[in-house]
């Protein structure tokens, strides 16, 4: 039996989380195939596990999820590494970073083929006609290097997410014990991260899910999200549950069911979903919800420019207005919105535009003090812009038109500046000039202190109230410029910030 190494990259957060995506490629070749897991959060030195499990000649494959940003870190150099040392492995990435930016992936010579998308059949197919020296041409969601070039393979329907196998949380056991995934956070000390959909109907013009899914959606049923939440509740000890869905909230009816499913198990959850779509919920379904433990949701806010909204292809129907409103409604059942924004967009009168892009990021930074205004708890995110390779979008083709490129070599992802660039913490695009981006931070750091994180849960009261303070002149007059003392005082009590942390 040909064996898989599957791995999972050390991420961004600072506390291990259920690798969701490795676990539902290992319940896809559960019985088929033999695997092991090696999960970068939880290792020192992962390569130094993956090397054992690699040096006994049982594996033929090795199988990376990959995100943008510090997952490269690890999955670069490993695949690197495993291609010299172990030429027959086979090795295959999977995840939003090769999936979008398949061409450099695949021209590095380490990594043989990618998984765009879904996984869950497409996976064990592939291992099967790599074993068997058959054609990998039918096979659905695939992208590798051919004869003429990169070949994309046919995208595959979204799967019925209820007939799928279920993941193998008792394998992942005896890899990992399941306890080290399930942490302390704001929502609770031992929260369990849960993926319950694929995909979102939506096709924003800076998401990377869209070229993936292509403004798709499929979920779980609330029986089956109950079911598993409740098994890992019962059987290890979770108590909060973070969904880590692209939309969770497409389908009031199945979030109504979920609420009433879960209301007695007294878990608090966090989910991300859509201002335009969660407004349209009835009362009812948003007292439900909180009554249910729903604590926090994140909303892409984005901007309260309606003309940048459309110009982001934001779809649906979502404005300044119904923003503003929707933060006031929040406040009502007791629901924090976590709002994020993107500034730095390349302006409509084209990327040599430098006062349009400073007058925007102004309004903006207006817009965000009006919410603050309307409802004092909402959560504030802010994130610069970061171009996504999205065929047909207007707002890329401006990227491009301005210069901007992504690296040629692979290896060049993992340098600070474009690590920092898929994090949406440092844009490299040519119309931001640094006094942008500092003015930008200055009053990102600024807001902070004057409103800190409710998740941050290691900041006590007293810390709270010498930020406010300190910062309370400069919030009040907009005098954000070099905040140092605010800097460090945030540098020295490690204030988190979840953009980058997650919970």
């Amino acid at each position: 039996m040909n064996k898989v190494l599957l791995f999972n990259p050390r991420s961004a957060n600072t506390k291990p989380r259920i690798p969701n995506s490795i676990l539902s490629i290992a319940a896809a070749i559960e019985g088929l195939y033999g695997y092991a897991i090696v999960d970068g959060n939880l290792e020192t030195d992962p390569w130094q596990k993956i090397n054992s499990y690699l040096a006994t000649g049982g594996f033929d494959f090795f199988g990376c999820t990959c995100m943008p940003g510090p997952q490269l870190r690890q999955a670069i150099p490993i695949s690197k590494q495993i291609r010299t040392l172990y030429p027959a492995v086979k090795i295959i990435w999977g995840g939003y970073f090769p999936s979008n930016q398949p061409k450099v992936v695949l021209n590095s010579g380490f990594v043989d083929v990618i998984v765009n998308g879904p996984g869950e059949k497409c996976f064990p197919a592939l291992i099967h006609a790599l074993n068997n020296g058959e054609p990998i041409t039918t096979i659905p969601n695939l992208i590798y290097k051919g004869e003429q070039g990169i070949v994309k393979t046919g995208k595959d329907e979204l799967y019925d997410q209820d007939a799928l196998p279920r993941l193998p949380y008792e394998t992942l056991n005896t890899f990992y014990p399941l306890r080290r995934y399930l942490g302390k956070t704001y929502l609770g000390t031992r929260t369990i991260a849960y993926h319950s959909s694929m995909g979102c109907p939506f096709k924003c013009s800076f998401c990377a899910v869209v070229p993936i899914y292509n403004a798709r959606w499929r979920g779980k049923s609330a029986q089956l999200i109950y079911e598993d939440i409740k098994y890992l509740k019962e059987k290890h000890g979770g108590n909060a549950i973070e969904f880590h869905d692209n939309n969770f909230f497409v389908s009031e009816k199945r979030t109504v069911e979920f609420s009433k499913l879960i209301q007695p198990e007294n878990m608090v959850w966090w989910g991300e979903g859509r201002i335009d779509t969660i407004d349209k919920y009835s009362d009812h379904s948003l007292e439900l919800m909180r009554a249910s433990g729903c604590k926090m949701i994140f909303y892409g806010a984005e901007t309260g420019n309606d003309e940048v909204l459309k110009r982001m292809d934001k779809g649906g129907t979502q404005s300044s207005a119904q923003i503003r409103a929707f933060a006031a409604r929040m406040a009502k059942f007791d629901i924090i919105p976590e709002y994020s924004f993107v500034l730095g967009i390349p302006p409509a009168g084209g990327t040599d535009s430098p006062d349009q892009v400073m007058k925007q990021i102004d309004q903006d930074i207006a817009f965000i003090r009006e919410i603050k205004e309307i409802n004092p708890k909402t959560e504030i995110i802010i994130y610069l812009y970061s171009p996504v390779p999205t065929e047909g979008s207007d707002l890329y083709k401006k990227v491009l038109e301005s210069g901007f490129h992504f690296p040629e070599q692979l290896e060049d992802w993992i340098s600070p500046h474009w690590e920092n660039f898929d994090l949406r913490r440092n844009p490299l695009t040519p119309w931001l000039t640094a006094e942008m981006v500092d003015k930008i931070r200055d009053f990102e750091t600024v807001l902070n202190s004057y409103y800190p994180t409710v998740s941050d849960i290691r900041l006590t009261g007293f810390k709270r109230s010498i930020m406010r303070s300190l910062s309370a002149v400069r919030y009040k007059t907009g005098l954000y410029w070099k905040p140092y003392e605010l800097k460090v005082l945030q540098l020295l009590w490690k204030y988190r910030q979840p953009e980058i942390e997650g919970f």
